[in-house]
C-alpha cells in the first residue's frame, strides 16, 4: 500500500519543479548611495540691529523665542534724547507765540494803513515778520518730529518672522548705531550637506536624498530634494542643500544623517525568492539545456527589487525560484 503511494509522491517532485517560475537575468541601474551627515540651517539668517546709539534699558527676548516680523526685541534709550526734544518744544512754543503776536501786529498795521495813518512800508514789513516767523516755526516743528522720530527708533524691531538663535547685547549695554542685538533665523530650514569634492559632478539639484529615521520624529518627512548645489569647494568639500518638510522643530546646527545618490550604475538584481543560503553560502538554481543546477553567487546591496549580484551569473541566465 505504501509503496504506490511513495512512487506518486516521487513522480509528481518533478512535476511540481517544472511549474516553478523561471526569471531570465538582465541588468538594472541602481544608485550608488553614500551616508553624510549633514546639518540642520535657517534658510535665511538675519541680524537685529540698533538704529541710534544709547543703553539698552530692556531687552524682551531670549535665545529660542519666536517672534514676528515687526516685534520689539529690545529698547535703546539715548539720555540726549529728552533734553534736546524739550529744547525743541520750547523753542516751537516761543515762535509760535512770537508769531501770535505778528499777527496781531499785521492785524493793526493793514487797519491803520486802510486809515492812511501808515506807509505801506509799515505793512511791508509786518507782513515779513509773519512770513519769517511761520517759516522759523515750521522749521523748529521738524526738528521736534525728527527728534522724536529717532528716540521712537530706539525700538529695535524683528526684521523677519522666526525663531532668536543667539542675543548678541545684553540689557545695559552701551550701543553704537547698527550693533547687532539679537541674531534670527527665518521659519524656512534645510538640511545642508557636505560632500567630498570627487562626488561634485555627480549630484545636482532635483537629486532624492534619503533621512536617517532614526534619530527624527514622525514630523519629519523620510526623503528630500536638493535644492542648491554650491559652485565653489572648499576644503576639498562640495556644499549641497536640500529641502525636506518637517525641520522647524530642530536645533539649528543640529546634524543629521542622510543618503545622497553619489553615482548610478548597470548591476544585476535577482528577487531573494530566487535565493537560497546553506551552510553559510548562497546559491541560485539556474536551468540550462543540461538541466537545472545550483552555483554560488556573491551577494551586494539589498534594493526595493531584490539583491544585486556581484558573481556568479550572467545576462541572460535563466533562474528557478527556489
Amino acid at each position: 500500500m505504501f509503496k504506490p503511494l511513495l512512487l506518486s509522491l516521487f513522480l509528481a517532485t518533478p512535476a511540481l519543479s517544472q511549474t516553478a517560475p523561471v526569471l531570465e537575468v538582465t541588468t538594472t541601474m541602481i544608485a550608488d548611495r553614500k551616508a553624510v551627515f549633514a546639518t540642520v540651517e535657517s534658510v535665511d539668517t538675519l541680524t537685529a540691529r540698533t538704529r541710534i546709539g544709547g543703553t539698552i534699558a530692556q531687552l524682551m527676548v531670549d535665545e529660542g523665542d519666536r517672534v514676528a516680523a515687526g516685534d520689539v526685541l529690545a529698547l535703546v534709550v539715548n539720555d540726549q534724547m529728552a533734553p534736546q526734544i524739550a529744547s525743541a518744544n520750547s523753542q516751537a512754543d516761543a515762535l509760535e507765540a512770537e508769531l501770535v503776536q505778528a499777527r496781531e501786529d499785521l492785524t493793526r498795521a493793514e487797519d491803520l494803513f486802510e486809515r492812511g495813518i501808515v506807509a505801506q512800508t509799515r505793512l511791508d514789513q509786518a507782513q515779513t515778520a509773519v512770513a519769517v516767523l511761520e517759516g522759523r516755526l515750521a522749521s523748529a516743528n521738524q526738528t521736534r518730529d525728527v527728534l522724536v522720530q529717532q528716540e521712537r527708533e530706539g525700538a529695535v524691531l524683528a526684521p523677519a518672522a522666526g525663531r532668536v538663535l543667539d542675543v548678541r547685547s545684553p540689557q545695559g549695554s552701551v550701543m553704537l548705531p547698527g550693533e547687532p542685538v539679537a541674531i534670527i533665523a527665518s521659519d524656512r530650514y534645510l538640511l545642508r550637506l557636505n560632500l567630498p569634492e570627487r562626488h561634485a559632478r555627480s549630484i545636482s539639484e532635483g537629486d532624492e536624498i534619503e533621512v536617517a529615521g532614526a534619530a527624527l520624529g514622525a514630523d519629519v518627512a523620510p526623503t528630500g530634494v536638493i535644492v542648491q548645489v554650491y559652485p565653489r569647494i572648499e576644503n576639498g568639500r562640495v556644499i549641497a542643500d536640500a529641502e525636506v518638510d518637517g525641520l522647524g522643530s530642530f536645533f539649528v546646527g543640529e546634524r543629521v544623517r542622510v543618503h545622497v545618490t553619489v553615482e548610478r550604475r548597470e548591476t544585476i538584481i535577482l528577487p531573494r525568492a530566487y535565493i537560497s543560503t546553506r551552510f553559510g553560502n548562497d546559491f541560485v538554481t539556474v536551468e540550462t539545456e543540461e538541466g537545472r543546477h545550483d552555483i554560488v553567487v556573491l551577494l551586494g546591496a539589498e534594493t526595493p527589487q531584490g539583491v544585486e549580484i556581484l558573481t556568479g551569473l550572467s545576462v541572460g541566465d535563466r533562474v528557478v525560484q527556489q
